[in-house]
């Protein structure tokens, strides 16, 4: 499904952008585009190794792209924990130039009705509070689960997409076994 957005941002003439799910010839315009927005430590970050040795929710990766290129990009990986599975978003990245003009909230939400068409339960991410509770995200209970590293419980944010499904969340967060 693609999705369009609007031409123009308040200050600047932007041209019309595209979302669409995410391809394996995109790898390297999204790999530049994390290291633009994140560099290399993005690599040494708690959530980065719930990523290592996952696979990604691939109905739920979009990027959103114009005709200068690859401008913003959102991914979701399965986690488990001693309840029940849920998704881990990011990393997220927009590009400089469509920073401030919807891009990001639109790939959230796409890769959000995603998650909800295939059953998940909830959405969890380590993040700013201030820029995803404008799209439903709210703060986790602190100690209900548990990283695979340090990270401020202020910035572990959910959203729960079936209700009660964050009861069922608890424990250390680790990549899903093959079965789960």
């Amino acid at each position: 499904m693609t999705q369009t957005g609007p031409a123009v941002s308040p200050s600047v003439h932007l041209p019309p952008y595209a979302i669409r799910i995410e391809r394996a010839d995109d790898h390297d315009a999204i790999e530049a585009l994390y290291e633009d927005a994140f560099g290399p430590g993005r690599f040494a970050k708690s959530a980065e190794r719930l990523r290592e040795g996952n696979a990604p929710f691939t109905a739920g990766c979009f990027v959103a792209e114009d005709e200068q290129g690859l401008t913003g990009v959102v991914r979701l990986w399965p986690v488990a924990s001693s309840g029940d599975p849920i998704l881990l978003l990011g990393p997220f990245a927009v590009a400089e130039r469509r920073r401030r003009n919807g891009v990001g909230f639109r790939l959230i939400e796409r890769a959000v009705m995603a998650a909800q068409e295939a059953g998940w339960g909830a959405i969890l991410l380590v993040g700013d509070p201030g820029y995803y509770q404008r799209v439903g995200f709210a703060p986790l209970a602190e100690g209900q689960i548990v990283f695979p590293g340090p990270v401020d419980a202020k910035r572990i944010l959910v959203r729960e997409l079936v209700p009660g499904a964050l009861a069922k969340v608890t424990g250390r967060l680790k990549v899903p076994s093959p079965e789960q």
